[in-house]
């Protein structure tokens, strides 16, 4: 059973600003949306909020637009009347966008600039700021840029849509095309995306409303079949109408989501309580190390608290399991004259009904479930935050962690991707090489200090002894077995028939204490945790003398990203691992 604890990470935050993880909605729209449909249209989003706010009050809504005339902007005003929290992440800087907008659209333009969290991103790499003032290629490539990005950071995309293909970078057509399948036929670089179209992706949600377009003064329907203003969830299964309701498995993700805000809350004053006595350690000066800090602290707080449950509940279950084999053992073995030795039948019923009423309270309350996840998104979000504070996403474009983090896993388990997307919904920010130093003294550390390099090493020799002292406990009880056995053998005909009755118990009690106490070092994967802690401190062992020996803060930046992915995928073994063996299933 892994122990991971809070270090004191740079992505530290203040006490009583633990975010709430939001449903994140992005958005993709046609420009030219048909004059007569714009009223209806925005009855049709407004009636999407208020259902996602009927079905999710846990989870905060956050509407990604880049606010282009049309649908985006129409969509961003229904999201701020909603109450919803309205994100814009710009594809050009502000001065240069304006020129995409005229008349009505950029008066609300500028208004809904003012209303919003502006993000700029960044230029693509070729891209200047020359090259993309004037329409052409390079400035598609932006626009392209934010149709990339919003799709990637949202759990739901929200197309206003004429269903056709399109040829244009960035066009609507290819946004969503890239959203489902993981294909952008454009200049667009995307990291590795070959290998996440084979996957049965986890945030390829689409609610598609289709729209009619205007052009040159006449209105174009839809792509027959759909008619104007229709609706449909589309997923990795297929699509489905509307007023279906989302998927079934989308749902049971979000609702996870939910329950994390839910348990953050209930402990809030505790996980403030316990961030706040680490303030003294240094502190990540970026605003998006902060925001995936208070995550962070949240996930890590509620990981050990639910293993702590976890820990009291395995270790009670396997102390009644020997408590009722030494009760059936008095009750079958021992003298019937000894007093109160009927008894222990009755004692064995209750231990027994005790045992079943604890693991059916740790199976209600899933803390075996909310530990194993916990530890997982507290992971993710670690190596997230310090590719962050470092400039990993910055020197890499498209380098998200959630691209990296449970790709081959159910379902069951994206709601863990999605809280790191919705975490990661800030531009990447350049880091200094002071920043970098900094990130590689925190995570890293030394084997005799803090970082997780400290931290692996401490783990794994103080499971390995640990270990070696149940092996150490379980031979000195099997000597004492066959030492009994033995004795029995060589004197059963001068011992009389009370004694040997009582020899015969004591072996019997012996022998379930040994296996009670192997069963649950098997149960907490104690073998398994020491391969692990040794793998993982092989793996910073080996990147902390690789940026040892440079001083490069682009060349340390890739050995951090190789870090974080091996990492990452520890990690994601790990949770899969022991979310099959879950607390009610022993090896006893």
């Amino acid at each position: 059973m892994d122990s991971r604890s809070s270090q004191p990470d740079r992505h530290n935050v203040d006490a009583g600003t633990l975010p709430m993880t939001p449903l994140v909605i992005g958005v993709t729209s046609h420009r030219n949306l048909a004059a007569g449909e714009i009223a209806p249209l925005r009855l049709r989003v407004r009636d999407f909020f208020a259902q996602l706010q009927r079905d999710f009050p846990g989870l905060p809504l956050v509407v990604l637009s880049a606010l282009a005339a049309g649908g985006d902007q129409l969509v961003a005003e229904e999201a701020l009347a909603a109450g919803a929290r309205l994100v814009a992440p710009l594809p050009l800087p502000e001065d240069l966008y304006l020129d995409d907008f005229n008349g009505d659209a950029r008066a609300s333009f500028i208004d809904l600039c003012q209303r919003a969290e502006v993000l700029p991103l960044p230029l693509m790499p070729g891209n200047t700021a020359e090259n993309v003032t004037p329409h052409g290629e390079a400035r598609d490539r932006q626009y392209a840029h934010a149709g990339v990005f919003i799709a990637s950071h949202s759990h739901i995309l929200l197309a206003l849509w004429d269903g056709r293909d399109s040829h244009k970078f960035g066009g609507t057509g290819q946004i969503v095309r890239f959203h489902m399948d993981r294909i952008l036929p454009s200049p667009v670089e995307r990291r590795r995306a070959r290998h996440v179209t084979l996957d049965s992706g986890d945030e390829s949600l689409l609610y598609h409303i289709a729209c009619s377009r205007s052009d040159g003064g006449n209105t174009r329907p839809p792509l027959p079949p759909l008619q104007p203003l229709q609706t449909r969830w589309i997923d990795d299964s297929g699509t489905h109408a509307g007023t279906a309701g989302m998927p079934a498995e989308f749902r049971r993700m979000f609702l996870r989501m939910q329950q994390f805000n839910a348990d953050a809350a209930r402990y809030a004053d505790r996980i403030d309580a316990a961030n706040a006595s680490s303030r003294n350690h240094r502190t990540a000066g970026a605003g998006a190390c902060v925001a995936v800090g208070g995550l962070f602290a949240a996930a890590d707080w509620l990981a050990i608290h639910f293993q702590k449950q976890v820990l009291l509940a395995m270790r009670s279950l396997y102390v009644l399991a020997a408590l009722m084999g030494i009760a059936f053992v008095c009750y079958s073995d021992l003298p019937q004259d000894l007093p109160y030795v009927d008894d222990a039948i009755y004692v064995f019923v209750v231990l027994f009904a005790a045992g079943v009423l604890l693991a059916w309270l740790a199976r209600r309350r899933d803390w075996h479930r909310k530990y194993i996840d916990y530890r997982a998104l507290a992971e993710g979000l670690r190596v997230q935050g310090y590719w962050g504070c470092a400039g990993v996403e910055a020197d890499e474009f498209g380098a998200f962690a959630h691209d990296d983090f449970m790709q081959k896993q159910d379902i069951e388990l994206g709601w863990i991707r999605n809280v790191m997307r919705a975490a990661s919904v800030r531009a990447a920010a350049a880091a200094s090489a002071a920043d970098v130093a900094g990130v590689i003294d925190d995570w890293i550390g030394a084997p005799d200090a803090g970082g997780q390099l400290g931290y692996y090493t401490r783990k794994s020799e103080l499971n390995s002894r640990a270990h070696h002292a149940t092996e150490r406990f379980s031979r000195i009880l099997l000597f004492a077995v066959i030492a009994t056995s033995v004795a029995l053998a060589l004197f059963h005909h001068w011992l009389d028939p009370d004694t040997t009755t009582l020899m015969v118990a004591l072996m019997g009690v012996l022998a379930i204490i040994a296996a009670a106490r192997e069963s649950y070092a098997y149960r907490k994967a104690d073998k398994e945790l020491i391969k692990q802690y040794q793998y993982m401190r092989g793996i910073f062992a080996s990147a902390h003398h690789k940026l040892d020996a440079t001083d490069d803060p682009g060349a340390q930046r890739s050995i951090l990203r190789a870090l974080g992915e091996a990492a990452l995928a520890e990690h994601a073994e790990w949770a899969l691992r022991h979310r099959e063996r879950p607390l009610e299933h022993g090896k006893l």
